[in-house]
């Protein structure tokens, strides 16, 4: 099915993106950000939880009273915008205050992707064969994700924090 094909495409772009920052996170918020420690790193992450699971479900629900895609394709396609921004944002920030916003961004651009790609992934899976399609998406996250660890920790040991974000958004 092409929309399965595009929007496992889709995700593995997204997530390799990201995958590229999940290693140097934490190593670039207490070494690039004045005053920052351990417990501001885990408080970003935290940040972005709570924006991502705050705007998820009143999202979600919001698509599904709507008939149709394109609503849910013009929510993907604000999500994938603001992560995109906010990739680009962390090689911008000077405080933590400006960090937290940053992830909070990160946050709603997730929590207004997921549910807006889930939903159209999940009206084109092909019959018979749901679990094939949704771990076709997961095998490609995993792998994706393991291949841009290892290279967004090389790459920022080797040429900078910034490239990773450059390369992210």
């Amino acid at each position: 099915n092409k929309v399965i094909r595009y929007f496992v495409l889709c995700d593995l772009f997204l997530f390799s993106g990201w995958g590229l920052l999940a290693p140097i996170m934490s190593v670039f918020i207490v070494e690039h950000i004045a005053g920052a420690s351990l417990f501001n790193a885990g408080m970003a992450v935290s940040v972005y939880w709570a924006a991502r699971s705050i705007i998820h479900l009143p999202i979600a629900n919001l698509l599904d009273k709507r008939r149709g895609e394109k609503d849910d394709f013009y929510v993907l396609i604000v999500g994938l915008l603001l992560a995109s921004i906010a990739a680009f944002s962390f090689s911008l920030v000077n405080t933590i205050a400006e960090l937290y916003i940053i992830m909070a961004t990160q946050g709603i651009a997730f929590g207004l992707y997921a549910p807006a790609w889930q939903g159209i992934f999940s009206r084109h899976l092909d019959k018979d064969k749901f679990a094939l399609d949704w771990s076709i998406d997961g095998v490609g996250l995993g792998i994706a994700s393991m291949i841009t660890g290892l290279t967004g920790g090389y790459l920022a040991d080797a040429f900078g924090f910034n490239i990773i974000f450059y390369l992210a958004s």
